[in-house]
C-alpha cells in the first residue's frame, strides 16, 4: 500500500509551498513571484520546473540538484513550524495502524515530494516510524508520477527478495492526479477527500473507493481491500 503525504497523510500549514520560494531564493539570490504555480498532486520536479520556467530560468532540467538540495534545507528549517501550524490528517495514524496490524501488508509512500522533504513532513508528526520508507517511491525517482507505483513495486521487490504483483498494490491520494498516476500504473485507486476535492469531484475520477476521510479505520481498511 501506498500512501500519498500532502493533503492525505499530512497538512503542512503551506510550509511546504513557500519552501520553493526560499529554495529559489537561496539558490538564484533573488526572490520568485509572490504567485507560486499550481501544486496539488504534481512532484516537486515539475513544481520546480514550471517554477524555474516560469522565472526565465535557462536550461531548468540542470538546476534541479541544486533546487532540490535548497528545497530540503529549507523545508527542513521549517519542521518545527509545520509540527506547531500544521497536522496530521484526522484519524491517519490509526489508519495506517489498523492496515499494519493486517497480515502480509507493506506500507509506504507514493508522492511527488524529493525522497528527503518526505521524511521531514513525516516526521513532524510521528507517522514516518509506521511506514518503510525504503520502499518508496518519489520525485527523486522520477518526475512523472505515474512511473512511481512501478519504482515503488521495483524497490519493494529488491529489499524483501518477493514480487508485489501490481493487483495487490493500492494507492491512497488526495487529488484527480493521484488517482490517474495510479490507474496508469495499474495499481487499485483510494481517494480521500481531505485535501482541496470533494467527495464527489473524486468520484468523478472513478476511482475504487473514495472517502471524506480517514477517521473510520475500519472503512479505510475496507477500501484498500483488506
Amino acid at each position: 500500500m501506498l500512501w500519498d503525504i500532502d493533503g492525505t497523510l499530512v497538512e503542512t500549514a503551506q510550509h511546504g509551498r513557500w519552501a520553493f520560494a526560499d529554495a529559489f531564493l537561496e539558490v538564484f539570490g533573488r526572490p520568485a513571484a509572490d504567485a507560486l504555480v499550481p501544486m496539488a498532486g504534481r512532484t516537486d520536479h515539475s513544481i520546480a520546473i514550471a517554477i524555474l520556467n516560469r522565472e526565465g530560468v535557462a536550461d531548468a532540467e540542470s538546476h534541479l540538484p541544486r533546487m532540490y538540495e535548497a528545497l530540503h534545507g529549507a523545508l527542513a528549517a521549517r519542521r518545527d513550524r509545520i509540527a506547531t501550524e500544521g497536522s496530521a490528517m484526522p484519524g491517519a495514524h490509526e489508519a495506517i495502524e489498523a492496515i499494519a496490524a493486517r497480515d502480509g501488508t507493506l506500507q509506504s509512500l507514493l508522492t511527488g515530494n524529493i525522497e528527503a522533504n518526505a521524511a521531514v513532513k513525516l516526521s513532524a508528526f510521528g507517522l514516518e516510524r509506521l511506514l518503510d520508507l525504503e520502499i518508496g517511491a518519489y520525485a527523486t525517482d522520477s518526475g512523472v508520477r505515474s512511473e512511481l507505483v512501478a519504482v515503488a513495486r521495483a524497490k519493494a521487490a529488491a529489499k524483501l527478495g518477493a514480487e508485489v504483483a501490481v493487483k495487490d498494490t493500492v494507492v491512497v491520494g488526495d487529488t484527480p492526479l493521484d488517482v490517474e498516476a495510479a490507474k496508469v500504473g495499474g495499481a487499485r485507486t483510494v481517494a480521500v477527500a481531505t485535501g482541496s476535492y470533494s467527495v464527489a469531484q473524486l468520484e468523478a475520477t472513478e476511482a475504487d473507493a473514495v472517502l471524506e476521510d480517514l477517521r473510520d479505520a475500519a472503512a479505510v481498511v475496507r477500501a484498500v481491500g483488506l
